[in-house]
This record gives structure tokens, C-alpha cells and sequence, in this order.
């Protein structure tokens, strides 16, 4: 017995992680489609057609709408003495890579935007310690490295709001790592005593700039706090809104510091890069394939008539091959 399947722009792709073959979890599957989950490559999911979802089909066409899984436990599955006799051919015809808009219905919030108005008169940036606050940031690295070792005074001034400050940990931020030597090991020494969190190397052995001067800024808090009352420039867990000792989140940042919510994601391209030695920079985005699908079942008239009786009798006009597309049954042939 044959069942031909055609089908029309078949996704070949998956946005959630775990799969459709077991149990669901509680919380459901987790979307992974997003821009920053697609950094990992882990999370680039490319799905062929597989025996599970010939299995699927079938199941579908004789109107068993239930899960693989929850079909296979059932006391009545109908393929139970069949599915070693099953097998198929998968043959694409037109193959498409595209760009699709996913859109993102897990409430997840934009890491660099914010809403509302910027509240500039917040005690942070208008208190009699704030300079000497914020100055920390507006050092080089070798007055960086005199205010932790030497206790200088800071001297620098900038113009203090949210943007302003942002931008300037942005600057920090494309600082490249330098060897780990000298001053700067010693100041990266006396941090990572003060404070556990503090990850100052990267994986090759280099210091990172950015956490020494998030690091700093917290090494400040303590200082000003023998001097002054910093209880408003402190989050409700006792730190710097929006920045940790080892880097900073734009939108935690600005939450503290706008009138609005956290802006939420609408969706993203789904679109992966990275780069591969020897071909650069490489883009991996969606795909489409339409074509035909070949199932052959390896049973005996009898059964393969009543087969057929029972997906005519299911009616299924038209389904999903995988996710999305369009896929029904072209013709069902006997012998």
C-alpha cells in the first residue's frame, strides 16, 4: 500500500525547545526563537521529516487527533503490529530559505529599549555624592586602577542622566581585554577579595575592563556610604539598579529611572549568524520546502483496504506536514 502526500512550503524549522514526542511539561515548551536565544546554537532547531512524523500523519488521516506519544500508550493503538512494516520516502521538489517575522508571545522585554519619560531629578543623579558616584566610569584605566588600590578622590564630572550614563558603560563596554599584569591584576585582586560575584578573566586568560569598572562602582557605594546616605542610590536588593559587579542590562537600568514598563518584544526575525573559519560570516534563516511525500505500508489487501476506508471515512481534507505549510493526500494506491 502506497500513500502519496503532497505538500507546499513545509517549515523545516522549530522555535521551542524539547519535543512533540513526550510528555508536556507543565509550563509548556519554551520559545527559543527569539534573538537572543538564537545566539546559542543549540537553539537552531532544523527539522526533516522523520518516522515520527509519518507516524503522526497516519494517525491524523484516520482521525486520531491525539499526540504520537499519547496514541502509542493508548490499549488501542491501530499501528501497534503495523509501524515495523512502515516506511517512507521524503522528495523535495523546491527548497526555500527565508526571512519570517516570528512573533514573540512570551511577554518577553527588550533588553536595550525602554517607555515613558526619563526621570533626570532622581536622587541618584542630583545628590551632593553623585559626581563622585558616577565619576568612577569617566576614568581611564590607570586612574581606575589608583581609585581601588589608593583610594583617590574622584575628580572626574559628566552629565548626569540615565542616557548619558548607558552610554558611557556602552564605551566600557568595547573595551578589549589586556593582559592581566601589573596594576591592573593587582586592582582585579583586591575586587575579586571584596567581592565574591566578580568574574574578572575571560576564557583565554585575559582581564575583562568592563567588570572592573562595574566592580569599582560598587566599591564606591561602600565608600560614600561612610559619608553620605546612599539608601536612595541602593535597589531594593541592596545593589545598583540595572548593574551587577561583572556588567550592566540597559532595561533594568532605565526601568528604575523611567515613567514607563519595560518595553515588550513583539517578535524578530528568525535569523541565526555566526561565523565559520574559512567561509566568514554565515546566515542561517528559515526553511521551506514543498514536494512530495512517498509512505509505504507493507501489509496485505485486506488491511490496506480497511486503511483506506478509514481515512475516507476521517475526511481530512487538508493538514500541517511538520509546522505550517500545507499537505494533503494526493492519491492512495493499493498494490
Amino acid at each position: 500500500m502506497r500513500i502519496i502526500i503532497d505538500y507546499e512550503s513545509s517549515w523545516r524549522n522549530s522555535f521551542l525547545d524539547g519535543s512533540n514526542n513526550e510528555l508536556l511539561p507543565k509550563k509548556g515548551r519554551n520559545f527559543v526563537g527569539s534573538m537572543t536565544e538564537l545566539k546559542k546554537s543549540e537553539n537552531y532547531h532544523k527539522r526533516d521529516v522523520t518516522f515520527n512524523t509519518v507516524m503522526g500523519i497516519l494517525n491524523r488521516l484516520i482521525g486520531d487527533q491525539r499526540k504520537l506519544y499519547q496514541a502509542r500508550e493508548s490499549d488501542h493503538y491501530y499501528f501497534s503490529d503495523i509501524e515495523k512494516v512502515i516506511s517512507f520516502k521524503d522528495i523535495p521538489s523546491i527548497i526555500n530559505q527565508e526571512i519570517a517575522y516570528i512573533r514573540n508571545m512570551k511577554g518577553s522585554t527588550d533588553q536595550n529599549s525602554f517607555t515613558g519619560m526619563i526621570k533626570v531629578n532622581d536622587p541618584i543623579f542630583q545628590s551632593d555624592y553623585s559626581q563622585k558616584f558616577w565619576g568612577i566610569i569617566a576614568l581611564d584605566i590607570h586612574e581606575l586602577c589608583d581609585f581601588i588600590l589608593d583610594n583617590i578622590s574622584i575628580n572626574k564630572t559628566l552629565v548626569l542622566e540615565p542616557i548619558t550614563i548607558l552610554n558611557q558603560l556602552e564605551v566600557i563596554k568595547k573595551i578589549k581585554p589586556v593582559n592581566a599584569e601589573g596594576r591592573i591584576k593587582q586592582a582585579s585582586d583586591k575586587l575579586a577579595e571584596l567581592f565574591k560575584k566578580y568574574k574578572p578573566l575571560n576564557k583565554k586568560g585575559e582581564q575583562l575592563i568592563l567588570p572592573m569598572y562595574c566592580s569599582a562602582l560598587y566599591l564606591q557605594l561602600q565608600r560614600l556610604e561612610q559619608h553620605y546616605d546612599m539608601s536612595a542610590a541602593k535597589s531594593k536588593m541592596g545593589g545598583i539598579s540595572g548593574i551587577s559587579n561583572n556588567g550592566f542590562t540597559p532595561k533594568d537600568f532605565m526601568k528604575r529611572y523611567t515613567t514607563g514598563d519595560q518595553k515588550k518584544i513583539y517578535g524578530n526575525p528568525y535569523i541565526r549568524e555566526e561565523y565559520v573559519k574559512g567561509e566568514g560570516k554565515v546566515k542561517h534563516t528559515l526553511t521551506k520546502v514543498s514536494g512530495q511525500l512517498e509512505i509505504i505500508l507493507d501489509v496485505d489487501v485486506a488491511k490496506a483496504k480497511e486503511l483506506k476506508q478509514m481515512i475516507d471515512c476521517a475526511g481530512v481534507s487538508s493538514f500541517y506536514l511538520g509546522k505550517k505549510g500545507l499537505a494533503y493526500v494526493s492519491a492512495i494506491k493499493l498494490h
